[in-house]
């Protein structure tokens, strides 16, 4: 409930309240990540996900694509099952390298197979430059002129997240699809209405420009 009403607060300042979208959450899960997974960093974000979700979605539930150099597991998290559930669901998992294009083709065959006619807001969260960086440019232009923002999420050090820093200027796009911040070193002191604003910092700019540009009806 706390999350609930700290996501609706940042949604009435950057004037986006009652706008739907489809929440999505992308999670890291390449060798580098453990630390954010035992200490509860990235259950905390599911959480904080879902607590975005309950106000801009209509369904209660956020699909998740766990990725590290290919698609380890697209899955769910909802109102109903969500205590625990990131730690009970990456423990199946292996570890592995970083290739974002794979998870971001992932998450725009659901949303396409979904039909969904609100856009999609995807947190991508990552602690590390990918492999695929051709490829993952690639998709975010082509992906421009969907109804998909990319809202991108750094943990860890600054020098180690260039390359994902670098595609919310990407050039060649149809519009701007895309934000990031940093969340530092300790993701989980960062305050929820802090970390709220900063999801939302670019996502309004979008959707003008999006309706703009006829991406958005």
């Amino acid at each position: 409930m706390n999350l609930y009403k700290a996501a609706h607060v940042s949604l009435a300042k950057h004037e986006v309240l009652g706008q739907r979208a489809a929440v999505y959450l992308v999670l890291d899960h390449s060798g580098s990540m453990g630390w954010f997974y035992d200490n509860g960093t990235m259950q905390l974000l599911a959480e904080q996900a879902l607590g975005l979700s309950a106000n801009l979605d209509d369904d209660g539930v956020v699909p998740i694509v766990f990725f590290s150099h290919e698609v380890d597991l697209v899955t769910e998290i909802s109102l109903g099952n969500y205590q625990g559930r990131i730690e009970d669901l990456h423990q199946a998992l292996e570890w592995g390298g970083t290739s974002y294009a794979p998870a971001m083709q992932a998450v725009i065959d659901h949303y396409q197979a979904s039909r969904s006619t609100d856009p999609a807001f995807v947190i991508f969260q990552s602690d590390g430059d990918p492999f695929d960086r051709k490829e993952t440019r690639d998709l975010l232009r082509q992906s421009s002129s969907m109804s998909i923002f990319w809202q991108f999420v750094g943990f860890g050090l600054s020098k180690d997240l260039r390359f994902l820093r670098s595609l919310d200027n990407l050039t060649g796009r149809t519009v701007d699809n895309a934000g990031y911040f940093g969340a530092g070193q300790n993701p989980a002191q960062r305050s929820e209405a802090d970390l709220y604003d900063l999801l939302m910092k670019e996502f309004p700019s979008w959707l003008a420009a999006a309706r703009t540009a006829g991406v958005l009806r």
